[in-house]
């Protein structure tokens, strides 16, 4: 099907910029709201694990999780292998992550409006099929 890629394209980059623009009075973005929300559903994590699910290298987190850090959302936390860094949200960002995560869902609603949830559940299972795919 000629025009899948530059349709989801065109539908990426203006969202990505909403979610920017959303985040950005908690002086985040996208990239480390990645962060915060894989350690939202795993409690902690380390640099490694965080990098394998995304997909980045690990500077990239490493300077992401540095970022959170100054912002005081996240901390380091004993973990298995002292040699390795281990982080998890500290409460003000359970608190931040909790906002967002509101203001994050109410967007997702909105630019979803008129869907189905028939169709929102299909496109969920081609993207991640394209995903498998390109894995």
């Amino acid at each position: 099907m000629q025009g899948f890629f530059r349709s989801y394209l065109s539908v990426y980059r203006p969202l990505i910029q909403a979610l920017n623009r959303l985040l950005h009075p908690y002086e985040l973005s996208y990239s480390l709201w990645q962060v915060m929300l894989y350690l939202h559903e795993h409690e902690h994590a380390s640099l490694v694990e965080i990098s394998h699910y995304h997909g980045i290298e690990k500077p990239g987190v490493t300077r992401r999780v540095q970022r959170l850090e100054e912002l005081g959302y996240l901390s380091c936390v004993p973990g298995n292998d002292r040699r390795e860094k281990s982080v998890a949200l500290t409460e003000q960002g359970l608190h931040v992550y909790s906002e967002c995560r509101a203001k994050i869902t109410a967007l997702e609603q909105r630019v979803t409006a008129g869907i189905g949830v028939t169709a929102l559940e299909q496109a969920v299972a081609v993207f991640r099929q394209l995903l498998g795919n390109l894995k």
